[in-house]
């Protein structure tokens, strides 16, 4: 018996000290960001997949996958938005939708960010793809930054773009600020690669929004284009003695959808299917990059969706329409898709990978969420966050580094018209007359799956006996209902919803 004891005390002191010695290195970090990616599209979460994704189920194999990740959001720039601060989205000005062409920035300034904090402990910090989150553009005349409906802006992209994300804490940037935004020209760091003279053309669908483009512009390139600038940045930047922190924003399979001519056909999917493999292989090219450095084993990747799956008419085929021709759920079993309250609006792939110190080939069924990133990597690298920092962000480094539970028990997400669901335990409170957003369900989706309309003055959905989401508690369940709009309400008023002391 004191033998095993001594075992016991023995093994509990490598692991201490395995967990210590993790919370003390620096080892590079890769975040990746997928655009639109939703749960069902990566075949190691949705085995009827009729799209392969060989790099993401890699990764899955070489890290921990967790099943129960939560964007902050059902669009884009609020997730961002939350991604690189840890606080929620509906704290800041945006209390809906996106912002649009050539607003101002969104993150506050004087906001401590992911990168910043990284910066601040040595950290090389670079940003590739699409930052969505504002600039303060330049103009002719003086004024406030606007485009006409026919394309004609006052932007003056001979001049630096100030408030970008140089001053939000990366050193350096190369992308787009927005794929089917103008201006339609690549960003350096804080100015254009050329001048855009020309006006998108009005009669190609994937320009959206008309807008300044540069002569010659091609929308299939941005994507690749992208993949080899970061990878590069991995070549250059892995052997030296400073670490590095890289934030990779992908704009697929984000509209416009413009797989290159390698990719198409090569899933059963359509276009959109054929642009998830091309996504697959730009994952891969990172990965790649990072072996080719002798950096995979020392790097932290991480990779996610920063919302579900579009099912807006724009991108022709969208996530209901897939089911239909194709066979294929982009959100898999779960309701809803970008915009949404439901879990597929917000449900997304969520898999962590770092050789030697993150359990490979596990899952992790706990609740997470992108707002966790920074006060995770802060405890990852011994920094010490102020007390007005990262206020809805928790350290989820022993659920990375030992698949334990995470410390998370609820979680708020944002629908794209601005309402906001709770979730605590397995409940789910909608706090709103409609659990819809951008696109609503066809009739016929609703009728194969048995679900009610989500209308009324909110929902209550339970996912433990009800996954589907498919029958609303609100009017059965009143009680529930209060005691979760108090908390709701009380989240809100705070100004955080973290302990001081995680």
């Amino acid at each position: 018996m004191k033998g095993s004891c001594r075992l016991l005390l023995l093994a509990s002191g490598l692991m201490f000290l395995a967990f210590a010695k993790a919370q003390t290195q620096r080892p590079n970090i890769v975040v990746i960001l997928a655009d639109d990616l939703g749960y069902g599209d990566v075949r190691s979460y949705n085995p009827q997949s009729k799209i392969p994704t060989p790099n993401l189920d890699k990764l899955a194999q070489e890290g921990l996958r967790f099943t129960d990740a939560h964007a902050p959001a059902a669009v884009c720039t609020p997730t961002r938005y939350a991604l690189l601060t840890g606080r929620y989205p509906w704290r800041s000005r945006l209390k809906s939708g996106v912002l649009m062409p050539f607003e101002p920035p969104l993150i506050e300034a004087g906001r401590l960010t992911l990168p910043a904090m990284l910066k601040q402990q040595g950290y090389a910090t670079a940003m590739f793809g699409k930052w969505h989150l504002g600039w303060d553009w330049p103009t002719t005349d003086g004024k406030p930054a606007t485009v006409t409906p026919n394309g004609v802006s006052n932007v003056d992209c001979t001049k630096p773009i100030a408030n970008g994300p140089l001053t939000r804490g990366f050193d350096y940037y190369f992308g787009v600020d927005v794929p089917n935004f103008a201006p339609y020209v690549f960003i350096e760091n804080d100015r254009t690669l050329g001048i855009p003279t020309e006006i998108s053309p009005s009669d190609d669908p994937n320009y959206n929004r008309p807008g300044p483009m540069l002569k010659g512009w091609d929308l299939v390139k941005i994507l690749p284009t992208l993949a080899e600038r970061a990878a590069r940045y991995i070549e250059t930047h892995a052997q030296a003695a400073q670490p590095f922190f890289l934030y990779f924003a992908l704009t697929s399979p984000h509209y416009p959808v413009v797989p290159a001519p390698e990719f198409r056909g090569k899933s059963q999917a359509g276009l959109y299917g054929d642009f998830v493999v091309q996504t697959d292989a730009v994952v891969g090219a990172v990965m790649e990059a990072l072996h080719r450095a002798g950096a995979d084993q020392k790097t932290l990747v991480i990779f996610t969706s920063d919302n579900g799956p579009e099912a807006h008419p724009e991108i022709k085929i969208g996530a209901y329409d897939r089911i239909h021709r194709f066979q294929h759920a982009s959100m898999a079993g779960w309701r809803g898709v970008k915009c949404d309250s439901w879990e597929g609006g917000h449900r997304v792939p969520f898999i962590a990978r770092w050789p030697g110190q993150i359990p490979a080939g596990q899952a992790n069924d706990s609740l997470i969420g992108h707002l966790d990133l920074m006060a995770t990597i802060a405890a990852l690298t011994g920094y010490a966050l102020p007390a007005e920092a990262a206020p809805d962000s928790y350290n989820q480094l022993p659920a990375l580094l030992e698949n334990k539970p995470t410390h998370r028990d609820l979680l708020i997400y944002q629908a794209a018209d601005g309402h906001l669901a709770l979730r605590q335990g397995e409940w789910v409170f909608v706090d709103s007359s409609t659990c819809g957003g951008c696109a609503p369900e066809p009739g016929w989706f609703r009728q194969e799956r048995g679900l009610d309309k989500g209308t009324g003055p909110g929902a209550l959905y339970d996912l433990h006996t009800d996954p589907a989401q498919a029958k609303n508690l609100y009017a059965a369940r009143p009680e529930k209902v209060r005691e979760l709009k108090i908390l709701l309400d009380k989240i809100r008023q705070a100004e955080r919803s973290v302990p001081l002391k995680d």
